[in-house]
């Protein structure tokens, strides 16, 4: 048991070194999130189980904290209200649950993360292009080989990977780069 404790810890610290390849794309989001933040406009994030997990987790940093205190950074997960993602998906599908409120929350100049391990969850695809057609710039946290959402965000982050888990290990380390970085830059101004 020992040895598949090691073995695992090993396999996903050497799937976040590989995603050294991944710094341009991270720099690149980070980038549009100062942007974003300066004009005072939002970071809009989603996806699905593990992946609407961490777009909590990455709301919750820009809303609350990273390392320093300062004022806190507009920042909304669309995956927290039970009433409308249960009624959406009721009312007319489950595929629209992050485009219907997409449609009235985004807005030009906001910052939009959409999370899928595969790169091709249909709710999160559809929620990207409609942000995207509202003026937001938008980053896919992925998996694979990106799927169809890497062709349609403008920044793809995709994680050379097939592991659901490590997928998701390396968006956390992402993440918490971007929170760092941001809070960094924008506490230096």
């Amino acid at each position: 048991m020992i040895k598949d404790i090691e073995n695992s810890i090993i396999d996903s610290a050497n799937t976040i070194m590989q995603s050294t390849s991944l710094s341009e794309k991270i720099s690149d989001s980070i980038e549009a999130i100062i942007n974003c933040l300066k004009n005072g406009n939002k970071i809009v994030l989603f996806g699905n189980g593990g992946s609407a997990a961490d777009a909590q987790h990455i709301a919750a940093e820009f809303i609350g904290r990273f390392k320093l205190e300062r004022n806190s950074y507009p920042a909304i997960s669309l995956v927290t209200d039970s009433s409308v993602l249960t009624s959406l998906s009721n009312d007319y599908s489950y595929d629209v649950v992050f485009s219907r409120q997409c449609e009235s929350l985004v807005s030009s100049g906001d910052v939009v993360f959409g999370i899928s391990t595969s790169g091709n969850s249909k709710n999160v695809e559809l929620g990207l292009k409609i942000s995207k057609q509202k003026g937001a710039t938008t980053i896919g946290l992925l998996g694979g080989n990106g799927g169809s959402i890497k062709d349609i965000v403008d920044v793809a982050i995709v994680v050379n990977s097939t592991d659901t888990a490590k997928i998701q290990e390396v968006h956390r380390v992402v993440s918490h780069i971007m929170c760092d970085v941001v809070e960094q830059k924008l506490s230096e101004e």
